[in-house]
């Protein structure tokens, strides 16, 4: 069975208890199960993966570069957190090994801090979902599934 990765950065494990007016009540745990329910659906099975740490991040995005080049990952949807908007390295990692990611963002990054509004990111990502709370995770699993099975086809 495919597998699709689920990548959250930084400050994500605070999830329920950090500025729940922005981010919601929902834990990192919550969202887990729903990528869990949602990969399910799909038939497909969810590996999710949450560091506070850019070179975790980094060598998880390598992982997933060689599996999806085997065909046993059908890409990632990644949540970098502030990461989003300061590393070059994710960028460049995605970019490297030729993963499908999709972007996701809890909150509308467009309509809050300006240093929000950039993203290194989006240029290497496949597809962006922004201020959706955490049903955008079920929107970006099912936006990779269409995206691998186009692809494959």
């Amino acid at each position: 069975m495919a597998k699709v990765l689920i990548l959250n950065g930084p400050n994500l494990n605070l999830l329920g208890t950090r500025e729940p007016g922005i981010y919601g009540a929902q834990t990192l745990r919550d969202v887990e199960a729903l990528c869990e329910e949602t990969a399910a659906e799909l038939g497909l099975t969810a590996d999710c993966r949450q560091s506070n740490h850019e070179g975790a991040l980094i060598d998880w995005i390598h992982e997933a570069g060689r599996e999806q080049a085997e065909g046993r990952l059908i890409g990632a949807v990644i949540n970098a957190g502030a990461y989003t908007h300061t590393s070059v390295a994710l960028h460049d990692a995605i970019k490297g090994v030729g993963l499908r990611a999709i972007e996701v963002h809890i909150s509308n990054v467009h309509a809050r801090e300006p240093f929000r509004n950039h993203s290194y990111l989006s240029p290497a990502a496949a597809g962006i979902v922004v201020g959706f709370g955490t049903e955008g995770y079920r929107l970006a699993i099912e936006g990779l599934d269409r995206l691998a099975k186009a692809a494959a086809a």
